[in-house]
């Protein structure tokens, strides 16, 4: 079987792979992509932009409800038909326009997932490849839960594609994914129920502001269920069936759907690393700080799927340019993880960024907390929201500020401005003397900094 070579082949057509691939064929490399689903990657096609198009449905009906006998007669009905349709008219044209593209660079494409067969080969559609580099960019995958009927749940992708509403739910795995989906279908609705293994949902997040928002879900009629293991799942005439085990004795639950929303993993299973001798861990692929494999030169790892990377669309862009730079010019940028904030898109939404309090107090001999229940501010009071919080952490000797930690219904947005604050060492009362738009939940940020704890 003849061997065709490329100077580079990438794996995985998200936006880390894409960059990377657009880029060194800008330069004049010769390279293909591969992907064994349509090409476009996670985020565009099936995961942070559909998501957020369905979510807004779900907040506008949120907001309604909070202000119903204020001014709001009734909540709107939504017809989700008419939204699916509505979210498919972004996701149906991106995988032909991103093939477009790669093709109009001189790209080859190969429509299936690739095998390693050695450190610099592989098979792909029946194909020997070889090239002078390869670049994993495979993203995550949804982890897979082992136990009896597992075959059964569905993941977020079926959340998706719901032609309607479900009676019921029940998601297991209270991390973004399944706190988003349980916030968005029990406003629309549905009767949801959360189990969880461990103690406490979101645990990357500030328990303060988490138990708040968990609240605020409770009121929407979700049911928490922690410490509880999955058992076993069975498909009855409408319902399934969860069999648990929780405090030592074992009982069971009926939903229309069941989710599996554990996590993801690193999407390497298929690969055949161990071919390449490409090390990886549950973290991913091992790369060095020019994103290249530890164990194998020929190879280079970006986006999700990199052991330096969090799941996360901007971190993805930067390290496929980085990728690419190093390829192009023979290891001479290093990637230097920045400053990231992150958000669960619920309604209010919690987001942070910087050090928790934990961190904190352990990196600095002293901390100064600035934190409250806002829920009585004008901003809250306006919209009628059930929860506002924060909490701010302070190096007291410097009074720099170096974390932030927000539950409001602009979260998303003003968790930036304390990224920037971060970013630039600003201290109290310098972002105190700052100037924003009032009202706003902007505005708000340098109230939170009056008082502390």
């Amino acid at each position: 079987m003849e061997t065709k070579h490329y100077n580079v082949f990438v794996i995985g057509s998200g936006i880390a792979g894409q960059t990377t691939a657009t880029t060194c064929a800008k330069a004049g490399l010769t390279v293909a992509i591969s992907d064994n689903r349509k090409f476009g990657g996670t985020c565009a096609t099936r995961g942070c932009d559909p998501k957020k198009i369905l979510m807004q449905f779900a907040d506008l009906v949120k907001h309604s409800h909070q202000l119903e006998g204020l001014g709001i007669k009734k909540a709107p009905k939504i017809k989700w038909k008419k939204v699916q349709k509505f979210k498919t008219s972004f996701t149906k044209p991106i995988p032909s326009s991103t093939e477009n593209d790669l093709i109009d660079l001189g790209i080859d494409l190969y429509h299936q997932s690739p095998k390693f067969i050695s450190k610099n080969e592989v098979i792909v559609e029946g194909k020997t490849i070889s090239a002078d580099k390869f670049v994993i960019a495979t993203g995550y995958v949804p982890r897979s839960l082992k136990f009896k009927g597992s075959d059964l749940l569905k993941t977020s992708d079926a959340i998706l594609k719901l032609k309607k509403i479900p009676k019921s739910a029940i998601f297991i795995g209270s991390g973004y994914v399944g706190m988003e989906f349980c916030y968005m279908l029990s406003t629309l609705g549905c009767n949801v129920t959360m189990v969880e293994v461990g103690d406490t949902a979101l645990s990357q997040f500030d328990s303060y502001l988490v138990k708040k928002l968990m609240k605020t879900l409770e009121d929407n009629g979700v049911t928490f269920m922690f410490n509880t293991k999955p058992i076993s799942i069975e498909k009855l005439k409408k319902n399934l069936k969860l069999t648990y085990e929780k405090d030592g004795k074992t009982k069971a639950i009926k939903a229309r759907k069941i989710f599996n929303t554990a996590g993801r993993v690193p999407a390497t299973e298929v690969l055949d690393l161990e071919k390449a001798q490409i090390k990886s861990d549950e973290s991913g692929i091992i790369v060095n700080d020019f994103m290249q494999s530890t164990s194998n030169d020929n190879v280079y790892a970006c986006g999700d799927v990199s052991s330096k990377s969090l799941a996360l669309t901007p971190l993805s862009g930067l390290q496929g340019h980085i990728t690419a730079h190093n390829i192009i010019q023979a290891n001479t940028k290093e990637f230097e993880n920045p400053l990231v904030p992150s958000v669960v898109f619920t309604k209010p939404q919690i987001a942070s960024v910087g050090y928790s309090e934990e961190e904190a107090q352990s990196r600095y001999k002293n901390v100064n907390i600035y934190k409250e229940d806002a829920s009585d501010w004008y901003n809250a009071k306006k919209e009628n929201a059930a929860a506002y919080a924060y909490k701010i952490v302070v190096n007291e000797r410097t009074q720099k500020i170096v974390g932030a930690h927000l539950l409001s219904a602009q979260a998303n947005e003003t968790i930036n401005i304390f990224t920037l604050a971060i970013n630039k060492g600003l201290t109290v009362n310098e972002f105190k003397k700052l100037i924003f738009t009032y009202p706003s939940y902007t505005n708000d940020l340098k109230n939170m900094l009056k008082d502390v704890d």
